[in-house]
């Protein structure tokens, strides 16, 4: 009697497939791709393939640049792959998830800090064009 399982366990990694974060680039300068990988093979070994590309610093428009494959990224989830949080809320501000509640309550306090710094230097420009446009009365 011939055993298979050996040659079909020689294929076989273990786990499942997730959607995940490779990194790359140079010392600070990141540089992420997005790929279909093992859940048991280490972040940046061998992959499955690569769905998108993400650079996470700013260029000189204050963009962060992000690049998907949604077709291949539904075949991928369509197949059972798994979407890491960083991942999934990627595609959830590309539109292709719904936002995570946290996403949402992270924006609304960046912007109620941002509101409140404003508010404190606004005081003293304030009163001065109060007294600017105030006519005098001689």
């Amino acid at each position: 009697m011939v055993h298979l399982s050996s040659l079909l366990l020689k294929h076989y990694h273990g786990g499942h497939v997730v959607i995940r974060l490779a990194l790359g680039g140079c010392t600070n300068r990141p540089f992420y791709r997005i790929v279909a990988a093992y859940n048991k093979r280490a972040r940046d070994s061998k992959h499955i393939e690569q769905l998108g590309s993400f650079d996470p610093l700013p260029n000189i428009y204050n963009e962060k640049l992000v690049s998907l494959n949604f077709e291949r990224i539904k075949y991928w989830i369509a197949c059972g792959a798994h979407p890491t949080k960083p991942v999934a809320r990627l595609l959830g501000l590309s539109g292709f998830f719904p936002l995570h509640p946290m996403t949402v309550t992270k924006a609304e306090r960046l912007r109620k800090t941002a509101a409140q710094k404003e508010a404190l230097g606004a005081p003293g420009e304030v009163s001065e064009e109060a007294s600017e446009s105030k006519p005098e009365t001689a």
